[in-house]
């Protein structure tokens, strides 16, 4: 049967009936071509767009972009473009080494941002050397768990991410429309972003300042509201959907709406400084005041969430370890007498290369850093961390495909800082090594929910599990490096924390760590523990804490774009009463979306060299006389209209019409 026109057996998504046995697309009897120059190749091109795509997006806007199912599209998309078509095992593969661009930068950018905000001088080598040793444990650590993850337990765990990205692989239905679908999206959304940040044709924030409603609301009440006209915030808008996203700007609206103008009202009557600011409240702006205070509660409320998630996944944790362990006796090394469709590295190999890890890893702390003691107690940590937590990860991936990463970074930089401190470490040397050890957790984690999901994948179709984890290590590396030149890039364009930038998870790190380890002015634990208690009440009522204590971190500005994102899915979704041809639209909506991130996305990296080598200032073109301000804020409004009409009106688009 030719190879386009297998299905996945009935049982790839259930439990198998007593005595059956699953069998994948391709037999473990069968060997087509798997690891070649071309998915190799394509897969580490895929990594690095992916990579800078989202650290841009992840840095901006707070939550990075899942690449696998745009990967997957572009890889099946691609295969007909060759004189020989790609196998499924070569697009398996690209998919694999692709994937890891959005682990790696979900690991990255939680804590290394911190350590700019922190003033310590970051090279290319720290983060690349983070992000990679972290890559490779969370590698290491699930080669062992595949058997049991994978095989025995097959239909207990859904995979849901792994399913949908399954069935684009197997299937490939409309591949190359859905690939040029993608492609054209993201060429919009690059031209309309670079348009703005690197050219400055219009302006990006909407203050309706030209109306004279955003001065009015600013100078009397001390309320902003801004819509970021960016077409890569629009489209993460449209993937996070309405709910969540209303979720998100509400976040925003109690923050500029609600608090800023209360610290306001206060502190118009007072005459003193009030820390952590550095004049008097009554001299400060919408901004200021929100950037001394406000957003300190919405720090208290992200760190308050991302606690309480571990405290409710507490139950699950445990029998996560019980279940690992299990696993990893079950776990078998690959040889010649098993199927290739088992072939994992073997237990030696892992074995040596945690150890080869952990030898670099210590090696990387000694230079300069720390003593003998505290760079091996370093070492530990970062290894035991990895490794208990990387259970947790690959079972939340399999359940419920989320994985949840804050709060066990989180953890991991509390417990460390209060080691690290008792062994008489602290100051800036110590919050250094405590983030870069949170970096290696958190990228371990990140890269091993992402690589359950690969396996999985693997798995249904019939890859060769060995190919997949070590070509995963390929995927990891670029990923890293490309990361790495993509912060540095952005960490000297702009100032991580700032409204430019906000970074917010590496924010909330920051203030957390100063607060345990000294070395300059922390947290107001006053304001930290309003955040807190704030999401301890969203929990109580039911409202996701995390996503709304994002909200009121992140620049008002940034939701509000979010939200007009998540309107468009919504009136996309109500287009048609007919139900079939709703969802079609849903998911061309999708694939429009994931070309917004990506083009936007580079668009800004692309902006970002631009900035930094100097071309800027000659690029940007004048606006005749002094009122760009007003000229290019409604000139901006009428470009994020249409762009807002392009994106539902390209969804709705039916096939024939293409």
């Amino acid at each position: 049967m030719p190879e386009e026109h297998k299905k996945l057996h009935p049982a790839a998504f259930r439990e198998l009936e007593p005595g059956e046995t699953y069998e994948p697309i391709v037999p473990a009897s069968d060997a087509p071509l798997e690891v070649t120059a071309r998915s190799v190749g394509i897969g580490l091109a895929m990594a690095v767009l992916f990579s800078l795509a989202s650290a841009y997006l992840a840095l901006k806007a707070g939550q990075g972009m899942e690449p696998a199912i745009p990967i997957a599209i572009l890889a099946v998309g691609l295969a007909g473009v060759f004189a020989r078509r790609s196998t499924i095992l070569e697009n398996v593969i690209i998919q694999s080494i692709g994937a890891a661009s959005g682990a790696v930068v979900a690991g990255a950018v939680f804590t290394i941002p911190a350590l700019y905000m922190l003033g310590v001088k970051v090279s290319f080598w720290h983060i690349f050397l983070t992000a990679f040793f972290g890559g490779c444990l969370g590698i290491f650590f699930l080669i062992p768990l595949r058997q049991f993850l994978m095989v025995k337990e097959h239909g207990h765990l859904p995979f849901p991410e792994a399913m949908a990205t399954t069935e684009i692989l197997v299937t490939g239905e409309g591949a190359g429309s859905q690939a040029k679908v993608l492609v054209w999206s993201a060429g919009v959304a690059f031209l309309f972003d670079l348009g703005v940040l690197a050219f400055g044709l219009w302006r990006e924030i909407i203050t309706l300042h030209s109306v004279r409603i955003g001065a009015w609301l600013e100078d009397r009440f001390a309320m902003a509201f801004r819509v970021d006209g960016l077409a890569a915030i629009v489209g993460l808008g449209y993937i996070v959907g309405l709910k969540y996203a209303a979720i998100i700007a509400s976040g925003s609206f109690l923050s500029y709406l609600v608090l800023v103008p209360f610290v306001h009202f206060i502190g118009a009557h007072l005459t003193g400084i009030i820390p952590p600011g550095t004049v008097p409240i009554s001299e400060m702006g919408v901004d200021a005041i929100f950037s001394n205070y406000v957003r300190l509660i919405g720090i208290g409320g992200i760190a308050g969430a991302g606690l309480m998630g571990i405290i409710r996944s507490f139950p699950s944790i445990m029998q996560s370890f019980r279940l690992g362990i299990k696993g990893i006796s079950t776990s078998r090394e690959g040889g010649g007498a098993v199927a290739r469709t088992d072939r994992n590295l073997g237990m030696r190999t892992v074995l040596l290369g945690v150890g080869a890890v952990a030898a670099c890893l210590f090696a990387f702390f000694r230079t300069g850093l720390v003593g003998t003691t505290v760079g091996l107690v370093g070492v530990a940590i970062a290894l035991v961390i990895s490794f208990l937590f990387t259970l947790v990860a690959a079972r939340a991936i399999g359940l419920i495909g989320t994985n949840p990463v804050s709060g066990m970074t989180l953890v991991t930089l509390i417990i460390t800082s209060v080691i690290l401190a008792r062994l008489g470490l602290s100051g800036e040397k110590g919050m250094f090594v405590a983030l870069i050890i949170g970096g290696v957790v958190c990228t371990a984690l990140a890269v091993a929910g992402a690589f359950a999901t690969d396996l999985k994948i693997g798995y249904w179709i019939g890859a060769t599990p060995r190919n997949q984890q070590m070509y995963k290590f390929s995927g990891v590396l670029v990923s890293a490096a490309a990361c790495a030149l993509a912060m540095m890039l952005l960490g000297s364009t702009y100032q991580f924390g700032s409204q430019q930038m906000p970074a917010p998870q590496a924010s909330a790190m920051r203030e957390i760590i100063v607060g345990l380890m000294g070395g300059g002015a922390g947290v107001q634990w006053i304001l930290f523990a309003f955040g807190v208690i704030i999401s301890l009440i969203l929990a109580i009522s039911g409202v996701p804490a995390l996503a709304f204590a994002l909200g009121m971190y992140l620049p008002i500005q940034l939701n509000t774009a979010v939200l007009l994102g998540g309107l468009i899915a919504y009136l996309v979704g109500k287009s048609t009463k007919d139900e079939k041809l709703a969802k079609e639209r849903g998911e061309r909506g999708v694939l429009v979306a994931s070309g917004y991130i990506a083009g936007g996305s580079i668009a800004g990296v692309v902006a970002a060299v631009i900035a930094a080598a100097g071309w800027q200032a000659r690029l940007t073109l004048p606006w005749p006389g002094t009122s760009f301000d007003s000229w290019g804020e409604i000139l901006a409004i009428v470009m994020v209209a249409l762009l807002s009409v392009f994106m539902y009106r390209y969804s709705i688009r039916s096939r024939r019409g293409e």
